[in-house]
This record gives structure tokens, sequence and C-alpha cells, in this order.
């Protein structure tokens, strides 16, 4: 088995977070671009969506499908998912993709997993926003892209088993 190697996040991975347009400038906002809100970073839709004039003049950013979403800010800080939604996200939200040789479903499994230390080492008493240095700046120890690969697709299959499992519990309590 070869070691596992210790890099900062910061160092496998590009990373920035997004802006929110004028919220009193009607012409942004109505059109068809999905603005991701940091609650809906594990969501399949958007309630909101911005015109092309409301990416173009604020610092909102595209994401694309499978990229990696880490809530930083308020209740939702520490929250990560995959993008299932091409769309705009605001300066809630740090979008993350590896570099070739990292897999995004091993990381956001280790940033999912690592949730309370970092709220618990950062975020003293719940207060505060997390932000994109501390993120780039957390250690992960990476162990082959195959044994990635592997680790990220079994953490995936056992989620939707787990959330497989909650639909049938709640269809049952109902029956």
């Amino acid at each position: 088995m070869n070691d596992w190697e210790q890099r900062k996040l910061g160092e496998v991975t590009d990373s920035y977070s997004g802006g929110t347009p004028l919220a009193n400038n009607r012409a942004y906002y109505g059109g068809n671009i999905p603005f991701i809100r940091s609650a809906e970073i594990n969501s399949s839709q958007t309630e909101l969506f911005l015109t092309d004039e409301g990416l173009k003049e604020s610092s909102a950013k595209m994401v694309e499908i499978g990229d990696i979403l880490y809530a930083l800010y308020g209740a939702t800080s520490g929250e990560v998912g995959i993008s299932q939604i091409k769309g705009a996200i605001n300066q809630a939200i740090l979008a993350i993709q590896p570099n070739e040789s990292y897999n995004s479903r091993f990381i956001m499994q280790w940033l999912r997993l690592q949730k309370q230390s970092i709220i618990d080492k950062y975020l003293q008493g719940g207060q505060g926003n997390l932000s994109g240095s501390i993120v780039k700046n957390l250690e992960i120890y990476f162990p082959s892209y195959d044994e990635q690969q592997k680790i990220g697709i079994f953490f995936k299959q056992l989620d939707d088993t787990i959330t497989l499992h909650q639909r049938i519990g709640k269809f049952d309590l109902y029956t």
C-alpha cells in the first residue's frame, strides 16, 4: 500500500466564491441562470434566477455540475456538496475544483466528515464565518487517485442508501 500524502486543499484545487447582484435592481433577477445559495448546495434546483445582465454586473460566479460547493456563512457554515446545477453562486459559497490527480467526491466526503471539527476550531461559539483562505489551508491526507475514487464512490453509495432508507421510513409513517 502506498503512503497517503498530506497536502493543503489550496495546493491541489482551484477555488473561488461569488457575489450577489444588487437586490433592488429588477433587471438582474428573473432570468434563466440558476442562482445557488448556501442552503441549496445539495439541491437539484434553486428558487432564484439571474439575468445575463445580473451575472455580468455583479461578482456572482458560475459553477459547473460536479464542482464542490462549500458553505462559508451563517446557519449552513461547513455544509458541503457536489453541484447538481450549472449556475451562479453568491459570496457565501466557495466553489472548489480539484486538480487532475484529486477526486471531488473524496474531498467532499473529507470536508463533510471534518465539518464539526472545522466549525469548532474556526467558528467560536458558532459565531463568525469561514473564509476561502481557511478552507484552502486545511490539510488533507490523500491516498492514490485510484483509492480516492473508490472511497468517494463508496461514500456516495452509502449516502444514497441512507437517503433511500430515510424516504422509505418517512413513507412508512404515512401508510
